[in-house]
């Protein structure tokens, strides 16, 4: 039986830069005959641009409302997207997954962490990434590089810097998968380091290019 592939995640505030060093990432991963997907959320899965422009266009009157949204999409997105392509045995990077949840809406909207990791464990149904990267930098450099324009990036720096020091605790608690990489430096500098997580990650799990 194929064992399945790594799942790799990247974590981080508005603006932390996951978008473009996932792209980087891939293309190098690519060069060296690796498998690779890119996905993200919210948005992925057939009911994610529907769900995406509530989360972020959306007046949610309430944040249960928008954390059980993230929830719906992260259980359809698994189903379509993270198990088929995992089990196909391909890396996979996630731009976003279960520590957003518990960083934005646990210690930024102040719902029970507790409750939020339990329910997610069931919705993930015990699917957890194998490396984690989380882009740190400081909210005012992070909301500097944003357009400003959707629901968060439209947040108060108190919200971002909550948001910032959730995701820090996560990175305590489980340092072993969660590798902090400061993103307030030079792009190839910030790139460079991911990637030597990323292959030492590899070889750990001894995976090779197909």
């Amino acid at each position: 039986m194929k064992k399945r592939g790594p799942f790799i995640t990247f974590e981080g505030i508005e603006g932390s830069g996951k978008s473009s060093h996932i792209r980087l990432l891939s293309e190098f991963l690519s060069e060296m005959a690796y498998d690779v997907v890119i996905t993200f959320e919210p948005g992925a899965s057939s009911i994610g641009g529907i769900i995406r422009s509530l989360l972020l266009e959306g007046n949610l009157v309430d944040p249960w409302v928008e954390a059980l949204l993230f929830l719906t999409e992260r259980r359809q997105h698994i189903k379509e997207v993270l198990l088929p392509s995992l089990g196909a045995g391909k890396i996979v990077l996630c731009d976003r997954f279960i520590d957003s949840t518990i960083a934005y809406q646990g210690y930024g909207r102040g719902l029970p962490i507790a409750l939020l990791k339990e329910i997610n464990g069931k919705i993930a149904e015990d699917l957890h990434p194998d490396l984690t990267i989380l882009l740190d930098c400081t909210p005012e450099e992070g909301l500097r590089r944003t357009k400003g324009t959707d629901r968060f990036q439209k947040e108060s720096l108190e919200f971002h810097q909550r948001v910032r020091e959730g995701y820090l605790q996560l990175a305590k608690e489980e340092p072993h998968r969660i590798k902090v990489v400061p993103s307030d430096r030079d792009k190839p500098l910030v790139q460079a380091e991911i990637r030597q997580i990323v292959l030492d990650f590899l070889s750990r799990w001894q995976w090779k290019p197909s």
